[in-house]
């Protein structure tokens, strides 16, 4: 069997959002008049999107259910509101989690004086009897500059996010898991199959800030993820089990 690997770049990604009322969205999957019966998900993932919110800007009240909402802000101050009362501000490196489940209304605002920017992904759930809940694990309480961070495990979706740093000649591998989803947030990586010897090979991909990875690990052996040039780089990845 083949290993897989699928690159996406952030230029190819579909635009969407209203530019008029200061919305900018960038879609890694089908997603709302954008239909594409060959890019409809990844495993339990449904949607990557990136979206940009000019100061006041923002997503009006509108429902969801059956779907685990996660939402990482790079830019910016996210403010959160939902049906169940709740209010928060959501600041870069925090990691948010709305699971929908039976049935959830809330509303994504710019509040702030700057521009927001922000990650927000969605995971199909494997059940569907859960009770809406929220989480919001805020940046302080992870751990600082470590190499490879798990931020969230998501056991409704069978899936975890790992927040990963890379530093120029420190190579690290890739979280093992049947199904991986990479999105770089800053810098280059390149990734690949590790060599005989545990070392970087000469990298399947490269990749830059926007720009994703689908793969789809077939058979044995680790894939390696290296910072390319001489800048550190940033990626969330998704391990999932498929």
């Amino acid at each position: 069997m083949v290993r897989v690997i699928d690159v996406r770049r952030s230029g190819d990604r579909y635009r969407g959002g209203e530019p008029s009322s200061g919305i900018s969205s960038l879609h890694a999957f089908s997603f709302g008049r954008h239909y594409d019966p060959d890019n409809l998900r990844f495993g339990p993932l449904l949607a990557c999107n990136e979206e940009r919110l000019t100061p006041g800007a923002g997503f009006d009240e509108h429902p969801h259910s059956h779907t685990e909402i996660v939402t990482w802000v790079t830019e910016g101050e996210l403010t959160h509101q939902d049906s169940t009362g709740r209010t928060t501000v959501v600041r870069p490196g925090d990691v948010q989690h709305l699971s929908a489940a039976s049935g959830v209304r809330h509303v994504e605002r710019n509040d702030g004086p700057a521009p927001l920017t922000f990650l927000q992904m969605w995971l199909a759930p494997l059940t569907w009897d859960a009770a809406p809940a929220y989480s919001l694990v805020r940046r302080e309480d992870l751990p600082q500059d470590h190499p490879d961070t798990v931020v969230l495990t998501l056991p409704a979706a069978a899936a975890t996010l790992h927040h990963l740093l890379l530093t120029p000649g420190h190579p690290q591998h890739l979280p093992e898991a049947p199904l991986r989803y990479v999105h770089v947030l800053n810098g280059e990586v390149g990734v690949g199959p590790a060599s005989a010897d545990a070392r970087p090979a000469a990298p399947a991909a490269e990749l830059r800030p926007g720009d994703s990875a689908q793969i789809g690990d077939a058979a044995e052996g680790p894939f390696m993820l290296t910072a390319r040039g001489e800048s550190p780089a940033e990626l969330l990845v998704w391990a999932m089990e498929g």
